[in-house]
């Protein structure tokens, strides 16, 4: 990759012999792969055995998750928080198991429609939950430095999966308790 953020310094005509980004394909490179590390990351090996037996039949939330991603079209980044909840079904998975499956697919080129139901899905298959509901909200810099460039902007996605989709009083509870 060093190879390549030097040959697109110099395709934008920048000298990458000069003091300030000699280093800078380097530098890049590591960023990159840093900012993409969700690709060398397997979910099993990451929760890592955190599954619980648990009779507890209420809702579990987790709320503001801080997320970075960039985007798959122009690969800029995207920005903001994931609320995640779910009803166990016998199982809870460990609170911080939660904000690692958010980074897993966070850490990968996406688009914020598929990343909210990669969460969801992924949830709702490691502990067999009774339902499920995700909600992102971010801000691309996509659209606020290039394009339309609107600032203030905030794109909103949501999965709801299982009793989350099929009970308007759990969606309810749900939407009320993130935004409470």
């Amino acid at each position: 990759m060093e190879k390549l953020f030097k040959k697109i310094l110099d395709e934008i005509g920048e000298d990458t012999n000069r003091e300030g980004l000699r280093a800078t394909p380097k530098r890049a490179a590591k960023a990159l792969e840093y900012l993409t590390h969700g690709y060398t990351k397997d979910i099993k090996t990451v929760i890592n055995n955190a599954v619980f037996e648990s009779d507890n039949d209420e809702m579990i939330i987790v709320k503001d998750i801080e997320l970075y991603s960039l985007c798959e079209h122009h690969l800029l980044p995207f920005f903001g928080k994931c609320h995640v909840g779910y009803i166990p079904n016998g199982k809870i998975l460990g609170l911080s198991k939660v904000a690692r499956i958010v980074d897993v697919f966070a850490r990968r080129l996406q688009v914020q429609e598929n990343l909210t139901k990669q969460i969801a899905e992924t949830i709702i298959q490691v502990v067999g939950a009774k339902g499920v509901g995700v909600v992102i909200e971010a801000k691309h810099l996509c659209m606020m430095m290039r394009g339309v460039e609107k600032q203030n902007s905030i794109m909103k996605t949501s999965c709801m999966l299982g009793s989350f989709r099929k009970e308007i009083s759990t969606r309810s509870e749900f939407l009320s308790l993130i935004y409470s």
